[in-house]
């Protein structure tokens, strides 16, 4: 059985939860504890703090994990990268009172910078030869310009509503950030098969988000143009109707050209149109 280290709340939990649900992954029923195993693939799930993953993943406690690459590298463990997942994407920035005029890194010269990620402030501070105070505190970093405790802070950004809501403006971006898959190096051969399953089904998971399967009619004489309108994994699937002279084309379209694509297919005699959603597209 592979054991998963997954945060245990907020909105890295929620997304990394939506993936395996997605994935067929089905958590047994009950009040959520520590450990959970799945009823349905031969994982279990450890809820731990988003900060504790990676070392977890590096111990050995879990096989793998799904954490910010802000913590990975906060940490600096020795887990590998398996892979990149592409949800809960962010930014680790520094910010200002808004009514300070910042001129460039020399502003942080001899300022405190409030943060709960002093490794990855320690060392963009020393690669740009700056000198500043790190005052280290955890939750509510945001708060403490306004209350005196420092000049600056360095926190995560996502929308940066919480910046603009404590009167902060954000002025350096040190590192995005994103969901990762870790693994421990040394995890035997059947993890690593049971591994290659979990990496496979999150995979086709990923590759049919914002995809949308289209059927449509179409006159014969008119396919040349509507096959070059429509971009499939290869090409364009043709079955022919019962009605001489047209055709049935199935394809796969990206959903953010949906209305770009469905009005070129209209005017060149596309008729019957039908956009079904795709729940696992595999490759």
């Amino acid at each position: 059985m592979l054991r998963i280290a997954v945060q245990a709340k907020g909105r890295l939990y929620e997304e990394t939860m939506n993936l395996l649900s997605e994935a067929s992954i089905k958590l047994s029923a009950g009040k959520r504890s520590l450990l959970v195993p799945s009823k349905s693939f031969p994982v279990e799930i450890l809820f731990l703090r988003d900060d504790d993953i990676p070392q977890a993943v590096t111990d050995g406690v879990a096989d793998v994990g799904i954490v910010g690459e802000n913590e990975y590298v906060e940490k600096k463990q020795q887990a590998e990268v398996i892979k990149r997942l592409g949800f809960s994407k962010c930014r680790l920035s520094l910010a200002i009172p808004k009514e300070e005029e910042y001129q460039g890194l020399g502003w942080l010269s001899g300022k405190k910078i409030a943060t709960s990620y002093p490794t990855i402030l320690a060392d963009f501070l020393k690669k740009n030869a700056v000198k500043a105070d790190i005052h280290v505190i955890s939750g509510s970093v945001e708060i403490a310009p306004g209350i005196g405790l420092a000049d600056a802070i360095f926190d995560i950004v996502s929308s940066g509503s919480t910046l603009i809501s404590n009167h902060l403006k954000e002025v350096e971006v040190v590192m995005q950030s994103e969901a990762l898959l870790i693994g421990n190096r040394h995890l035997n051969k059947e993890k690593q098969g049971i591994l290659k399953e979990l990496i496979f089904r999150i995979d086709a998971v990923q590759t049919a988000e914002d995809k949308k399967y289209i059927l449509l009619n179409a006159p014969n004489d008119q396919l040349p143009e509507i096959f070059s309108i429509l971009p499939g994994m290869k090409s364009p699937t043709v079955l022919p109707l019962a009605q001489e002279g047209w055709s049935s084309i199935h394809s796969v379209i990206e959903e953010k050209r949906f209305w770009e694509i469905i009005g070129k297919l209209k005017a060149a005699g596309a008729e019957g149109i039908l956009v079904i959603p795709i729940e696992k597209m595999i490759l």
